[in-house]
């Protein structure tokens, strides 16, 4: 019988924040797999509980991730547990469940804190729908469309960032998202833990050379107030959205990706609509 992966939230800065069930279950299985090995050994250390830890982060997720899986085939109790928080947001660790649900694997959520909760709640922001963004793409094409994707959600949004790119993700959300209420909630449940609670625009003026960013921050910015507009070729056909572009100067073949774009279609399948007419 296979053992069971349980998914252990360990605090995000204070250690009262550990629940009792946190403890019995760290205490009652036969391995802990760990974001980082030298970070969790620090919170077993601080509960008196010696386990055999394995490594399982980011860059090791597939050769790990078969491992983790045949121990628990061989029937061995395992959790995984992040830095800190919750493991699988924004983490290798969701590639394990995914492994476990194929393999009919028992998988046990272990509740605790989440930081991107915890903003949210005090963000004073709406929060009866928001998504959840995680950490923007590093790369710009990718960062861009995301932003563009998300311009006009009317949910609250939720972010991740490190302090040292906390600046260039502040001035793109103001010229992607325009000048909303935003929180900023930095080092949640620590000592120096900082609610501010303003605008993009003057979040931008907070941080400078002299005053650089500190700790890890979530940034929960307000829905988008702006009434949709109905698009310009919604009563067109494809040909003649296709069409629309060329006469404005594009070849045939950008004339068609941009039409897909609009469209939030696949270039392929405007290629085979217009080829076939």
């Amino acid at each position: 019988m296979s053992g069971i992966l349980y998914l252990c939230a360990t605090p995000i800065g204070n250690l009262s924040d550990m629940s009792a069930r946190l403890i019995d279950t760290l205490s009652s299985v036969d391995i802990i797999a760990a974001e980082d090995t030298r970070q969790t050994v620090k919170l077993l250390n601080h509960l008196n509980i010696k386990k055999p830890q394995i490594s399982y982060f980011e860059h090791n997720i597939h050769e790990k991730g078969i491992q983790i899986i045949n121990m628990l085939k061989e029937g061995k109790n395992i959790a995984l547990v992040s830095d800190a928080g919750t493991p699988a947001i924004s983490d290798p660790g969701e590639d394990l469940v995914r492994l476990c649900a194929k393999e009919n694997i028992r998988v046990v959520p272990v509740p605790g804190p989440v930081a991107a909760i915890n903003a949210l709640v005090v963000s004073a922001l709406p929060t009866g729908r928001f998504s959840f963004e995680g950490f923007l793409p590093m790369n710009k094409n990718s960062r861009t469309e995301r932003l563009e994707e998300i311009q006009k959600d009317k949910k609250t949004l939720i972010f991740y960032e490190a302090p040292h790119k906390l600046r260039r993700t502040l001035g793109d959300l103001l010229k992607y998202l325009g000048n909303r209420q935003v929180t900023l909630c930095r080092e949640l449940t620590k000592i120096h833990e900082e609610i501010i609670r303003t605008t993009l625009e003057d979040a931008q003026t907070l941080y400078s050379d002299d005053r650089p960013p500190k700790g890890e921050f979530v940034i929960v910015v307000a829905p988008s107030d702006k009434e949709e507009a109905a698009e310009f070729w919604q009563n067109m056909s494809l040909e003649e959205h296709v069409e629309f572009y060329i006469f404005q100067g594009m070849s045939e073949k950008d004339a068609m990706k941009m039409a897909a774009k609009d469209r939030k279609i696949a270039k392929r399948d405007v290629y085979d609509a217009i080829k076939k007419h």
